[in-house]
């Protein structure tokens, strides 16, 4: 772990070797050397890679979250106190840290587009120093002030859970003895668990938890990115219970969950939501809407209410005109934004950020929410008209 946490508000408490800038580590033909880049951070680490049988060059830099293909990493993780040092370190990181290094070395950053640790990054999953230099926005020859206004006006919306992440990273994760939530629960005891504070993370796609759900459940589909949205919706603080069908992984997906800190998974729904509807138990449901009834209705005097969920950047490209914009993540903050008396058109890409929102205000006490099945996808694919904004 980074040496370099000495006396900041965050360090390393549990066992580990200090590694500082210009340490080296030695694995079969490769060099690797640390490389001290603050800014995203103030201990973020790089590390210079070569392979000593060759020439002597470096053959590639891992960037972490310091530089990504196209962006920089933020400089506000720590809050506003500290974020204007910060980003005057990454001017430093990027302007004399990495400015020696040669054109050809190979940029490999932590993770790429769909993360909020930077603004506009790409999907490539690598790059080189040179292209970043002639092409990231970011790396453009400014003054330190104009470079520091520009990367804290860029920086994407602040999800909550960064400022529990920071900590956690810094004490380390409570150790388990093994996975939890392997448990298959039956319904009554599911309806009793609800009474006492659980919540459900609904696993299902969004057609299938329209159908039917247990009231109050979100909706996250399992897969890749499960952890990231659990992150940015569900309280750390209730005890958690899975729903699925027959197809879903549950070991799966209680990994991802507890990747992100979600530790508290007591189990997951015996005989999936056929075991609770056999019950009699009480059940929700959202209504699917395609896009071409979604068009027609807009036409009308009365037009529907339409909430767009996606990403800033989707939302610039092209959305539906007179749509409201509030990025799925940040809906929780915003929920009075929403008008309490009309019904909630909601849209992202395909529709599973939709189903996420709609579970969001469902449980927010929101009954009329409606999800456009398949997106602005499935309305592109239509010829549908979009609008941007000058």
């Amino acid at each position: 772990m980074s040496g370099h946490d000495r006396g900041e508000d965050f360090q390393y408490r549990f066992a580990h070797h200090h590694f500082r800038d210009g340490e080296e580590l030695l694995i079969g033909d490769l060099r690797i050397v640390a490389l001290h880049t603050p800014g995203h951070t103030p201990e973020h680490l790089s590390f210079l890679i070569y392979e000593k049988s060759r020439c002597g060059q470096p053959m590639a830099l891992l960037t972490g979250d310091f530089l990504f293909v196209g962006s920089l990493g933020r400089p506000d993780l720590l809050g506003d106190d500290a974020k204007q040092k910060l980003a005057g370190e990454l001017y430093e990181s990027v302007h004399e840290k990495i400015a020696r290094l040669p054109d050809g070395v190979e940029i490999h950053p932590a993770h790429g587009a769909g993360s909020l640790c930077g603004a506009g990054m790409s999907e490539r999953p690598q790059s080189t120093l040179g292209y970043e230099r002639f092409c990231n926005v970011f790396m453009a020859d400014r003054e330190k002030a104009e470079f520091v206004e520009t990367v804290l006006k860029s920086v994407p919306e602040f999800p909550d859970y960064y400022r529990r992440m920071k900590r956690i990273n810094s004490e380390g994760p409570p150790i388990l003895d093994s996975v939890p939530g392997l448990k298959a629960i039956p319904p009554m005891e599911v309806q009793e668990a609800l009474h006492l504070n659980a919540v459900i993370i609904d696993l299902r796609r969004p057609e299938a938890f329209g159908g039917a759900h247990i009231p109050g459940s979100f909706n996250i589909g399992s897969g890749q990115n499960l952890s990231m949205w659990a992150a940015w919706v569900v309280p750390y603080d209730h005890p958690i219970i899975l729903a699925g069908d027959d197809g879903t992984n549950i070991e799966e997906a209680c990994r991802a969950l507890i990747r992100v800190g979600f530790d508290g998974i007591r189990g997951y729904l015996k005989g999936g939501m056929k075991a609770w509807i056999e019950a009699g138990l009480d059940q929700a449901h959202v209504p699917q809407m395609g896009v071409r009834e979604l068009s027609w209705q807009l036409k009308q005097s009365d037009k529907p209410f339409v909430l767009d969920v996606r990403s800033p950047a989707e939302w610039k490209a092209g959305h539906i005109e007179g749509a409201v914009h509030i990025p799925a993540g940040s809906l929780p903050n915003h929920i009075d934004q929403i008008p309490p008396d009309l019904p909630v058109h909601v849209v992202c890409g395909s529709g599973y950020r939709s189903s996420i929102a709609t579970s969001v205000l469902q449980r927010a006490g929101r009954r009329a929410v409606i999800n456009v099945d398949g997106g602005m996808g499935a309305w592109n694919a239509q010829h549908l008209p979009t609008t941007r904004e000058e």
